[in-house]
């Protein structure tokens, strides 16, 4: 087992963030990342996904990057390369790939990070596993015996395989505008479904805007409840894909369907729709099961976080998590979380 300060486990933006004010601070934290290589989420997004269609991406803190220069490069390349460059410049002690399998309580009020790769024990942990790999598929009746095909939108990879078929896209978020803003005129038929109807922004979403729609994120994290996206509090903004998507008439939205047939969808008022492949851009859940051997989970169903403090678990921050899961607020929350540790190991070598 190795001993160290403190533990970053995901090299992902919040990740990354962390442990740039953590060495503000005077710490070395070890960050310990599943992938292969940099780039967190951004090495597994669609090739089709060009920086200039990209949601939004902040700078890491204490380099600029220049905006536009990337702007028809693909973000699974882009992104990568500048978060590559980020680690160098800044001696980020980055040890891939390495597994998180559990994070357990030890002696003297140490947690122990158990990975594929040995243990590591430390008086604080900085959790920032983000969302990517717990992609959420939603559960309604008749969706095994769909015979057409279905993926998440973790699994898309561009518009030429759905030529001529006939896709219904699930979600009312970027990820859904991404996906119909390709795959109009080139499938066959679309058709946009969402429980409930969307929200258009059509202001700026300045900095108020956004730090506003953190705080309503936060309110939910710091009751225990489980987290809602950013985007599920901020509407949709007219981004270069959302006028795409409107430019080929693919945001008609219809109601949520009932159930699925053999062959497409169905509403209860005996509606229905032929279909034969369906897109499920309905989000992801926190990346949180390696933390279950500390049982921080409330009745809600989420994990009562204080900004980034864990209430039940005070060596621990969770970044990436509710309103640090979007770019809009993991560098805020690596700033937050750096100075909880420093006081909590600044409180731990005082005590007699």
């Amino acid at each position: 087992m190795e001993e160290t300060e403190v533990v970053v486990i995901g090299a992902g933006q919040a990740g990354l963030s962390s442990a740039y004010f953590l060495r503000r601070f005077g710490y070395e934290p070890v960050v310990l990342d599943a992938a292969e290589g940099p780039g967190g989420a951004w090495r597994h997004r669609s090739p089709s996904l060009t920086m200039d269609k990209v949601h939004g991406i902040f700078d890491l803190p204490g380099v600029h990057r220049e905006p536009g220069v990337d702007a028809l490069r693909p973000a699974v390349e882009a992104v990568p390369a500048y978060y590559a460059a980020y680690e160098e410049r800044m001696g980020l002690d980055v040890v891939r790939p390495v597994r998180v399998e559990s994070v357990r309580r030890g002696e003297d009020g140490l947690l122990v990070v158990g990975t594929d790769a040995g243990e590591w024990s430390a008086p604080a942990v900085v959790n920032a596993t983000g969302t990517w790999t717990r992609p959420y598929w939603p559960y309604y009746p008749g969706a095994a015996g769909f015979q057409g095909r279905q993926l998440h939108y973790a699994g898309y990879r561009g518009p030429a395989e759905f030529a001529g078929r006939r896709v219904v896209v699930v979600g009312g978020g970027a990820s859904a505008m991404h996906v119909l803003s390709e795959i109009a005129g080139v499938a066959a038929a679309t058709a946009w479904v969402t429980r409930r109807p969307p929200v258009f922004r059509d202001d700026d979403f300045g900095e108020d805007a956004r730090r506003e729609a953190v705080a309503l994120v936060e309110e939910r994290v710091r009751a225990g409840l489980p987290p809602q996206s950013v985007v599920s509090v901020t509407g949709l903004g007219y981004s270069t894909v959302v006028r795409e998507a409107l430019a080929k008439g693919a945001l008609d939205r219809l109601p949520m369907f009932h159930h699925l047939t053999g062959d497409g969808v169905a509403w209860q008022d005996g509606r229905r729709l032929a279909a034969d492949t369906i897109v499920w851009a309905t989000g992801f859940r926190s990346a949180l099961d390696h933390l279950a051997p500390l049982r921080l989970r409330e009745p809600g169903g989420g994990i009562k976080v204080d900004g980034t403090q864990v209430v039940k678990e005070p060596a621990l921050q969770l970044v990436g998590y509710g309103p640090s899961a979007s770019t809009i607020g993991a560098n805020r929350a690596g700033r937050a979380a750096a100075r909880n540790v420093r006081r909590h190991l600044t409180a731990r070598s005082a005590r007699p």
